[in-house]
C-alpha cells in the first residue's frame, strides 16, 4: 500500500471511528500519532526518537500561542456572563410592546430578541434554550401556530453562528489563516440580510394566513408611548450599545477581536451588575463553562492541526487535490460540491468539527478555483446553521423540545424550522449571485486607497 493510500484509509477510517460515538478530538490526536509514528518511522531511531511526538508538541504550543485563539474564551465568557444577566426577559417583553401594530408581532419580537441575544453570547444552545422557555409558551398561549412558533425560536438562535462576534468566525481565521477582522466586516451584511429575510418571511405569513399569528389582545399592548420608551431605554439600549462599542472597535480598527472581546467581556460583568445578577455562583459558573469550552475547541486544534500534518506528509492532501482538479469543474461548481459536502457533514457533526477537521482539506484548493477564503469562509458559516435545523440530527430541535411543553412534538419543530432552512439556501444564492454583499464592507475598510 502506497502512502497516498495509506493517507486515504486514515482519513476513511477517522470518519468511520467518530459515526461510532468516539470523542473527535482524542480521535484525532490518537489517529494523528499512530499513522504519524507509520509516516515518520526510521528503522534505526528508538520509539521515542520517532518525529511525531515532536509534530505532537509543537502544534500544541503553536495552538495556545495563536493570538487570534485568545478572543475565544473572552467571547464566551461575554456570552454567558450576558445570558445570566436577566435581560433576555426585559429584552423580549420591550420589544414585544414596541412592534405591537406589525403583523406577527410576538414572533417578530422572538426573532429580533434572537438576533440581539445570539450576537451578544453566539452561543447557539443557549439561545434556542431560554427563548424556548421565554418565547415559545406566550406564541402558543396567543394562538400562533405552533410550527411557525417553534421554527421562528429555532431558526434565531442560530444565527449568532455567521452574526458578528461569531466563535466560528475566529475559529475559521485561525484555520484559514485569514484576517479575522475582514471576515466579521463580510459577515456582516449576509447576516443581517438572513435576519431581516427571517422577519419578513414572518409578517408575509401572518399578512397571508393570520390565523397563523392572531393579534395579541388590547390589554397586552396598550401601553403608553413612555413605558414603551422606557422598556426599550432599560433593556434594548445597553445590550446594543454593549454590541456596538464591540464590533465597532474591531470593524474600526481599534481594537483587535481580543482586545474587544476583553472589552466585552468588562461590559458583560457591568450590564449584569447593574441588573442585580452578578454574584459568586454566576461568576463561577461562567468561567467553567468558558474553560470547558475553550478547552474542546483547543483540543480539537491540537488533534486536527496533528492530523492534518501527517495526512498530508503522506500524501492524502494531493489525491483530494487531484481528485477535484480531474474533475474540470468551474468556481461555481466547486463551491457548489463544497457547500453540499459540508451540509451533509452537518448532520452528524458539529460546527467545531467541520472547520476544523474538514475544511482545511478543501481550503488548499481555493486558489485553484479562484475562489476568496473570506467569502468561502461566509458560505460556510451560512451553510452551517442549516445542519442545527434540518433532520435527522438538528441539534435546534432536540435543544427546543428539551424546553417545550409536552404538546410541542419534534415533527412540529422540524416542519416549522425547515422553511427558515430554505430562507438560508436563499441568501447563500444571493450570495454566490453577488459576493460584493459579503465582500464589499471588507473592500471598503480595508483596501489601502
Amino acid at each position: 500500500m502506497t502512502d497516498p493510500q495509506v493517507g486515504m484509509l486514515m482519513l476513511g477510517l477517522f470518519i468511520f471511528i467518530i459515526m461510532l460515538g468516539f470523542p473527535i478530538a482524542f480521535t484525532l490526536v490518537a489517529m494523528g500519532v499512530g499513522f504519524g509514528f507509520y509516516a515518520y518511522y526510521i528503522p534505526t531511531e528508538t520509539i521515542l526518537q520517532n518525529r511525531i511526538f515532536s509534530l505532537l508538541v509543537q502544534k500544541t504550543f503553536e495552538v495556545m500561542s495563536n493570538d487570534v485563539l485568545i478572543a475565544v474564551p473572552l467571547f464566551l465568557f461575554m456570552g454567558y456572563i450576558v445570558e445570566r444577566s436577566n435581560i433576555l426577559d426585559r429584552l423580549f417583553r420591550a420589544l414585544q410592546i414596541a412592534a405591537k401594530n406589525i403583523p406577527g408581532s410576538l414572533a417578530v419580537a422572538t426573532m429580533v430578541t434572537c438576533a440581539m441575544f445570539a450576537t451578544a453570547t453566539g452561543i447557539v444552545g443557549a439561545v434556542v434554550t431560554l427563548m424556548g422557555l421565554l418565547a415559545l409558551p406566550p406564541m402558543l398561549r396567543a394562538g400562533y401556530d405552533t410550527k411557525l412558533a417553534a421554527g421562528v425560536v429555532c431558526a434565531g438562535g442560530c444565527l449568532g453562528i455567521l452574526l458578528p462576534p461569531s466563535i466560528l468566525l475566529i475559529v475559521y481565521a485561525a484555520t484559514a489563516g485569514v484576517s479575522a477582522v475582514k471576515l466579521y466586516a463580510a459577515a456582516f451584511f449576509p447576516g443581517f440580510l438572513l435576519a431581516g429575510s427571517y422577519v419578513l418571511y414572518i409578517i408575509a405569513r401572518a399578512v397571508w394566513n393570520p390565523a397563523l399569528c392572531p393579534k395579541l389582545p388590547k390589554e397586552e399592548t396598550d401601553v403608553p408611548f413612555i413605558q414603551v420608551l422606557h422598556a426599550l431605554a432599560t433593556s434594548f439600549l445597553p445590550l446594543a450599545l454593549l454590541i456596538v462599542c464591540v464590533l465597532g472597535a474591531i470593524l474600526f480598527g481599534l481594537a483587535t477581536p481580543s482586545e474587544a472581546a476583553a472589552i466585552g467581556a468588562l461590559g458583560g460583568i457591568v450590564l449584569a451588575a447593574v441588573y442585580g445578577a452578578l454574584n459568586f455562583t454566576m461568576l463561577r459558573d461562567s468561567v467553567y463553562l468558558t474553560a470547558r469550552a475553550t478547552a474542546m475547541v483547543c483540543y480539537l486544534f491540537v488533534g486536527s492541526w496533528t492530523f492534518s500534518s501527517v495526512f498530508a506528509y503522506l500524501g492524502g492532501q494531493g489525491v483530494v487535490e487531484q481528485f477535484f482538479i480531474g474533475l474540470d469543474l468551474s468556481s461555481v461548481q466547486f463551491l457548489l460540491l463544497t457547500q453540499i459536502i459540508i451540509f451533509l457533514l452537518g448532520w452528524p457533526l458539529e460546527w467545531t468539527e467541520i472547520i476544523i477537521i474538514f475544511v482545511p482539506i478543501f481550503l488548499p484548493l481555493l486558489d485553484n478555483f479562484g475562489v476568496d477564503p473570506i467569502f468561502f469562509g461566509i458560505l460556510v458559516a451560512l451553510n452551517t446553521q442549516t445542519a442545527f435545523n434540518t433532520p435527522p440530527v438538528a441539534m435546534a430541535a432536540f435543544y427546543l423540545k428539551g424546553v417545550a411543553p409536552p404538546e410541542v412534538k419534534l415533527t412540529d419543530i422540524f416542519a416549522g424550522a425547515l422553511p427558515f432552512v430554505f430562507m438560508v439556501f436563499f441568501v447563500m444564492f444571493l450570495v454566490y449571485l453577488f459576493p460584493g454583499i459579503a465582500l464589499w464592507l471588507p473592500d471598503y475598510l480595508y483596501t489601502p486607497r
